[in-house]
């Protein structure tokens, strides 16, 4: 496997009755803050109802943080292309990957709140059937070839694209899965990524991610594609990490409930069930007892990454859930906790320090020693110089 990568899912979660303007840019600044501590991605929702998950268009909002930017790569997560003309999405995509040379990602789903879709007519089972017909005709588009095709929603005639993309040949194109095989088995079948959104929200969604590979690498070789590279799957987990255990289960009690709250009772989205705690501490213990998550120390942190590596076999990035459990003071701590003391670990930058440490702590009496001859070396040479009259 390659080098372990880190980033976040932003939907984002904001409680509602706040400033939205403010709240938007305080995602921006997160976005700044995670691509000056080094994290490598940067996945950003599209929503349209219910409140809480308040952008709108992803693509916009990663222009806007790629001019405030310098390294981290931006992808959609995920444009839910039921909702729009296929060939605008790639079209929209293509532009985004010239204008941010190279840093753009789309990321593919249904859409998940059936309030959005409802609003346009579509049922969610509409929205599966268009995630498949429409994630065809992107990933034919961006092949460069021209497409006529009638769907439920859109008539194409002989459409193709005026430019190709910035990135040769393609940008990285993703499907979201949360505990169905519906997202592995079009990952397989078009050859792109799979972002596995609930690996860790839900038992249902850590129990399916062996088997969620093995949908990827059955449908690849079914449909002639290359042997799937792990290094192309994205695992979407929960953290907040703080000093201490005690300081990290104070600062989620500025937000977590919220959290809570709304996929228990606003969001019509049972795939991400997150159980029936009514208090904060019954909160905490169920992401850290049901090991869906990590609230509390590096060590924490470290461990549930780990697991998330055994259970799946090896993956390629992972993605801290944006939940504002904490405040943005504690939450960008913990995004800053991570990057300093979770990536080593996973990145081979670690133990090379620590070995060099012993090394030098072995060897250390013997050369401090030698280190007290050189300055009696240079003290009696100075002296017979002085001596000497030189």
């Amino acid at each position: 496997m390659s080098r372990l990568r880190f980033g976040t899912f932003l939907a984002p979660f904001h409680k509602p009755g706040q400033n939205p303007t403010l709240a938007l840019q305080r995602d921006l600044e997160l976005v700044e803050h995670l691509d000056a501590l080094g994290y490598d991605e940067a996945w950003i929702g599209e929503h349209h109802s219910a409140g809480s998950e308040i952008i709108a268009s992803p693509e916009i909002f990663m222009a806007a943080a790629a001019e405030r930017t310098r390294r981290i790569r931006l992808g959609t997560g995920v444009t839910s292309i039921a909702y729009h003309n296929p060939l605008w999405v790639a079209d929209r995509m293509v532009m985004l990957d010239h204008l941010t040379r190279g840093r753009a990602m789309l990321g593919c789903g249904p859409g998940s709140l059936p309030t959005d879709s409802a609003m346009i007519g579509l049922t969610p089972t509409d929205t599966r059937e268009l995630l498949e017909q429409n994630l065809d005709i992107i990933m034919r588009l961006l092949r460069g070839e021209s497409v006529t095709r009638q769907t439920k929603t859109h008539n194409l005639v002989d459409a193709q694209l005026q430019l190709r993309p910035f990135t040769d040949p393609c940008f990285d194109v993703v499907v979201a899965a949360v505990a169905s095989p519906t997202g592995p088995r079009m990952a397989g079948q078009h050859g792109v990524g799979l972002l596995s959104i609930g690996a860790t929200l839900t038992q249902d969604g850590f129990d399916a991610l062996a088997h969620h590979w093995n949908v990827v690498e059955e449908r690849a070789a079914h449909h002639g594609q290359p042997a799937p590279d792990r290094s192309a799957w994205r695992l979407c987990g929960l953290m907040h990490i703080a000093e201490t255990r005690e300081q990290a289960y104070k600062d989620v009690e500025y937000g977590i409930e919220h959290w809570f709250q709304y996929f228990q009772k606003v969001a019509a989205f049972p795939q991400m069930a997150v159980g029936d705690s009514v208090d904060v501490k019954g909160m905490i213990d169920f992401i850290n007892e049901a090991g869906i998550g990590a609230i509390g120390t590096v060590e924490d942190a470290r461990a549930q990454v780990q697991k998330l590596v055994d259970q799946s076999g090896g993956f390629g990035s992972f993605l801290m859930l944006g939940h504002e459990w904490a405040n943005p003071e504690a939450t960008r701590r913990s995004y800053e906790l991570i990057a300093q003391h979770v990536f080593p670990h996973f990145q081979g930058q670690a133990q090379s320090t620590l070995d060099a440490k012993d090394r030098a702590g072995a060897t250390r009496e013997a050369h401090a020693q030698t280190q007290l001859d050189a300055v009696d070396h240079m003290t009696r040479k100075y002296e017979q110089e002085k001596a000497s009259g030189n």
